[in-house]
This record gives structure tokens, C-alpha cells and sequence, in this order.
């Protein structure tokens, strides 16, 4: 039987010109997280990681606390969609000053559901159907691997590989995503185990690493 880990990415800076990059709270949380993997004696076999620079980040800073050196295949299946082209389709409602934290995520929010709708796919360079293929192929790709894996990508694919497993149903799915995706948690981790059944949900969403420093808490 195989295991696959789905780890979120640390923090991003979501407040900064540059998304793709690991906060110092980003990186706090990554390596956290390769204490964590040590101390209940997990080990893997296997790293793949999407294409982004915060995957990668966010690999080198857990697996450096792991003290091992280990071959990381890169998979731009994992990567997560392109949440700015997503956010370019609608009009901010708080044009001309920063939002909130709130602001933000109720802006994002909308302009997801938009996306997913599949009303206006012709707006999108990747709609959410495409979105789920590749991310779909990915896990494909990954339950393929004897052993352990573990997988370093972003809340929207991990949303979506969940939802995938606990629904045949389109609508189903599609409202899974909307409601698991804002609520992973930075360098939280994801359970999958592979057998004669093929892929079962173990646990979802794990961040007891993150609970003796609750201020490494972070969904954005």
C-alpha cells in the first residue's frame, strides 16, 4: 500500500508585488513541518512539487530539516491556477485603496465562483473544467509511485484531488472545492493511501505541527 502527503506551501506574500514567494512566516511554517515529519518518524521515498517558486521554497525548507537530500521531480500539474488572471475577469469593489484581508477573500471568493460557473470560459486562458483535468492527470501520475510520496503544491489543486475522491458527482464536486479550498491551511498535510480500492481520503487538512505556535496559523 502507498501513501501520497499533499502539503500545502508555506505563506505566499499575498500583500507583496511578488506573490510567489515565501513570507518569513512561509518559511517558518515549511520548516515546522520537516520537524514535525521527523518526529513521528515519516519518511518518504519520493518529492514531486508543482512548477512555482513557492513550491519550491517550500520543499527545500521542509526537506532541509529532514536532513535528507532528496531527488524532487517537478510536476506543473500541481500547480495551482492563475488566481490573478481569475481576479482580472471582475472588478474590484475597492478600486483605488488596499483591501482588507476580508475584502480580499470575499473578492476572491466571487471571482472563483464566476470561474467555476463555466458561464464565461471563453474569458479565461485556463478554464476550471482544464483546471481539473490537469490537476486530475497529476494525481493519476502520482498514485502511480510505489512507496511514499510527498507532494508539494497549493490549496486549489489539494482542494480539488479531495473533492474528486468523496464525489462522482460534477455539482458535488464543484461545491466541495468552493467550500475545502479557503480553508487549507499553510504547510498542512493531506493523507491519501493507495490500494486494491485505489486512492481513499485518510486525513485532511492536518496542522497539529502548527499548535504549539498558533501564530504560524495562516490561510493566506
Amino acid at each position: 500500500m502507498g501513501q501520497i502527503l499533499l502539503v500545502r506551501h508555506g505563506q505566499a506574500s499575498w500583500d507583496a508585488e511578488d506573490y510567489d514567494v515565501l513570507s518569513a512566516t512561509g518559511w517558518e511554517q515549511s520548516r515546522v513541518l520537516g520537524r514535525s515529519l521527523v518526529a513521528r518518524g515519516i519518511s518518504v521515498d519520493c518529492v514531486v512539487r508543482g512548477g512555482m517558486r513557492r513550491h519550491r521554497e517550500t520543499a527545500e525548507a521542509c526537506l532541509g530539516e529532514m536532513s535528507r537530500e532528496a531527488e524532487i521531480e517537478v510536476d506543473p500539474g500541481w500547480d495551482e491556477f492563475d488566481h490573478l488572471s481569475v481576479l482580472a475577469t471582475l472588478p474590484p469593489p475597492f478600486a483605488g485603496r488596499a483591501p482588507s484581508k476580508e475584502e480580499f477573500q470575499a473578492w476572491f471568493e466571487e471571482a472563483t465562483h464566476r470561474w467555476t460557473g463555466g458561464e464565461h470560459d471563453s474569458e479565461y486562458g485556463e478554464t476550471f473544467g482544464s483546471f481539473t483535468e490537469r490537476v486530475g492527470a497529476a494525481l493519476r501520475r502520482t498514485a502511480e509511485r510505489r512507496g511514499s510520496t510527498l507532494v508539494v503544491t497549493s490549496g486549489g489543486p489539494i482542494a480539488w484531488a479531495v473533492a474528486s475522491l468523496l464525489s462522482d458527482d460534477p455539482d458535488v464536486r464543484a461545491g466541495l472545492w468552493h467550500r475545502l479550498n479557503p480553508v487549507c491551511v499553510n504547510s498542512s498535510v493531506t493523507r491519501l493511501v493507495s490500494g486494491r480500492r485505489g486512492l481513499t481520503l485518510v486525513t485532511l487538512n492536518e496542522h497539529s505541527h502548527l499548535d504549539p505556535t498558533p501564530e504560524l496559523l495562516t490561510y493566506r
